[in-house]
């Protein structure tokens, strides 16, 4: 059983990693085990800049967006060396066991300082959704619900004007954000990466669209995709309609976390220190089916996640 576990956040910020934070720690302390939060990832660990954490600590945070106990990228951690410090300074510090929250590259990190024997439990942190072993992602819900109500008042004066809107929203290689909200904003088209995009049959169905009295347009496009404010010039172009690109960007990172990123960051900040508890490490925390179940951290990054063509099939359907 661990005495001392750590939990650190890694890459980017993602609204529910407080939640998470929160429950590991609690969870812990009903268990008798001392938390540390190592402070902006893993070179914090390597830096040994770590805090002890107790109930008060973590403290009404469930409800902030971001991580109370920062983030970071850690280039060194990549290297033999920087493993090798961490390892030294988890032995210096008596931790046995560490949660880190985050993506796959963070996961490749916790399945580095497993194999030196300290055990690690991965939670899925991130608003992309892009993680292979799990269905559902801390922070993806808040994403979506912030990028729809603002594409819903970017529609409002889109409509006043006469426009078509480009909204570029994040999802770096995945667009699963970007067909969520699509369909959930009536969008008139969406754009990723996993399927293939003809602009030319887009602009064909605006300009029918227009003979029939439409006069607005939104069209999503995922951040890995890019060139938003070149579809929007070429769609202005070739229609008439004043087009106009608008990037959401880091907008979609920060807020308040919605029920269910607190609560999926709750349950499975718990699951994380049980298998702790238990001695158990080298394993991702994820849902499947809609329950919380532990994978092989190396079988988890060799997973393939299907894209929602389903969602993506309905925003086509019923656009325009």
């Amino acid at each position: 059983m661990a005495k001392t576990i750590g939990v650190l956040t890694s890459g980017g910020d993602a609204p529910g990693m407080n939640a998470a934070v929160r429950a590991v720690t609690r969870a812990a302390l009903a268990k008798g085990i001392k938390v540390y939060g190592i402070l902006r990832g893993y070179n914090g660990l390597i830096n040994g800049e770590v805090i002890e954490l107790d109930s008060a600590s973590v403290s009404g945070i469930i409800q902030r967006g971001g991580t109370c106990i920062y983030t970071a990228r850690c280039l060194e951690f990549k290297t033999p060396e920087g493993v090798a410090k961490a390892k030294a300074k988890c032995d210096e510090l008596g931790i046995e066991g560490i949660v880190v929250i985050g993506g796959d590259g963070s996961f490749r990190g916790a399945a580095d300082l497993s194999a030196m024997g300290i055990n690690c439990i991965g939670l899925p942190g991130t608003i992309d959704n892009d993680i292979q072993c799990t269905e559902y992602t801390i922070g993806f819900d808040t994403a979506m619900n912030t990028a729809t109500e603002m594409i819903d008042k970017l529609r409002d004066t889109a409509q006043s004007h006469d426009r078509c809107t480009v909204v570029e929203v994040m999802g770096r290689n995945a667009g699963y954000i970007a067909v969520n909200v699509a369909c959930a904003v009536g969008a008139e088209a969406v754009i990723t990466l996993e399927e293939p995009y003809d602009l030319d049959m887009i602009i064909a169905e605006i300009l029918e669209a227009k003979k029939h009295g439409k006069n607005h347009y939104i069209i999503v496009v995922a951040e890995g995709v890019g060139h938003s404010e070149e579809i929007a010039k070429t769609i202005g172009e070739k229609t008439g309609i004043e087009s106009r690109a608008t990037i959401l960007g880091h907008v979609q990172r920060g807020g308040s976390p919605t029920v269910r990123d607190r609560v999926v960051a709750t349950q499975m900040g718990c699951y994380a220190v049980e298998l702790l508890e238990k001695g158990i490490g080298n394993r991702v925390v994820g849902m499947k089916n809609h329950q919380i179940y532990d994978v092989d951290i190396q079988e988890a990054l060799s997973m393939k996640k299907p894209f929602q063509t389903d969602v993506y099939n309905a925003v086509n359907i019923t656009a325009f």
